[in-house]
């Protein structure tokens, strides 16, 4: 096992370390050390499994029940279609996973479970219009089809190669009569509100950010160093990217935020500035399903009920994942 140990251990990036050390001792406090401790260690991450409910397995359910996995969210949860299905276990390791195979839908997604959060915060229901606005790899596009069924559902996704990955993940999870009613695009997120304004019920912005667990992992320390420095750059992008998503919005429809970083300034700070500069977006409660899940995630203290941190630590190193809820109330 030292061995194992010791090629895992080489494997961190110092310089993203440093920088972070730095930076989440100052945000996160005393929380910072053991959320270090699960991030520096992949051996102890976790992984779920998201059911496919257009491809199910018989036996998979029970099978997983004898290996120690349990349903990952509550049914108390204020918002969890019946076929909504994810199982989870405290122990770490990863269920293995199924090859793509053309015309073979596979029959479940591996994911941090966290990433389910913006999902089920969202809240889609049959026959909205949906717009994931920056969609791959598409695990959260595959699972809002596992909650409803959208008029029309729009997933976009600006960079060449993951766009290729998102029209893949479609194709291996969806069913082609549901294929019909999905658009892929390709476009600068940052138009699509000019392009569609007022188009949406629902919108997710599951922003480009600092992935802090792939980053601290990063093999090139050059490339390390150019994306520590970029990294100021991507609360702007996040900022106009929310934009765009809120012109984009129907009034009354409403819109998640999410990154999968724990970083202040592409999190709170960008949806506060968003709050502060317009007047028609207004914060949503979203406290009520961080109780609901509070067995199963660790989150931050302290912040604003429309807005929820998952933070990493042993048996449940769902996370990082930060997530807020806004609602568009007029046309102005």
């Amino acid at each position: 096992i030292s061995l194992t140990l010791r090629k895992l251990q080489k494997q961190i990036c110092q310089v993203v370390l440093d920088h972070f050390e730095k930076q989440y001792t100052a945000e996160l406090g005393d929380a910072w050390s053991s959320v270090r401790d699960v991030l520096t260690s992949p051996w102890c991450w976790q992984h779920a499994l998201l059911l496919n409910r257009f491809s199910p397995s018989p036996g998979l359910e029970s099978s997983l029940a004898e290996q120690g996995y349990h349903p990952a969210f509550p049914a108390a949860l204020p918002y969890l279609p019946a076929a909504f299905r994810c199982y989870s276990r405290t122990a770490p390791g990863r269920f293995p996973a199924q090859k793509h195979q053309p015309g073979r839908l596979k029959g479940y997604y591996l994911l941090n479970a966290a990433s389910l959060l913006p999902v089920l915060a969202l809240e889609v229901r049959d026959g909205e219009d949906v717009l994931d606005l920056c969609a791959a790899p598409g695990g959260k596009s595959v699972a809002i089809l596992q909650c409803a069924c959208p008029g029309h559902f729009h997933c976009n996704e600006y960079d060449d190669m993951r766009s290729r990955w998102l029209e893949q993940t479609i194709e291996s999870f969806i069913p082609d009569p549901l294929v019909n009613l999905i658009t892929v695009s390709k476009l600068d997120g940052r138009q699509i509100g000019d392009l569609q304004p007022e188009f949406y019920d629902k919108v997710l912005v599951d922003a480009p950010c600092s992935n802090d667990r792939s980053w601290l992992f990063s093999a090139d320390p050059q490339q390390a160093v150019l994306r520590l420095m970029q990294r100021k750059e991507l609360s702007s992008l996040q900022f106009q990217l929310l934009r765009s998503a809120v012109k984009a919005l129907r009034p009354g429809g409403s819109l998640v935020y999410s990154t999968c970083t724990l970083s202040r300034a592409e999190n709170s700070d960008v949806i506060k500035l968003l709050l502060s500069s317009c007047s028609n977006v207004m914060p949503v409660d979203i406290s009520g399903m961080a109780r609901a899940v509070s067995q199963e995630f660790a989150f931050l203290s302290g912040t604003q009920q429309h807005e929820l941190l998952v933070l990493p630590e042993k048996g449940r190193a769902w996370g990082p994942m930060y997530v807020a809820k806004l609602k568009k109330v007029s046309s102005t």
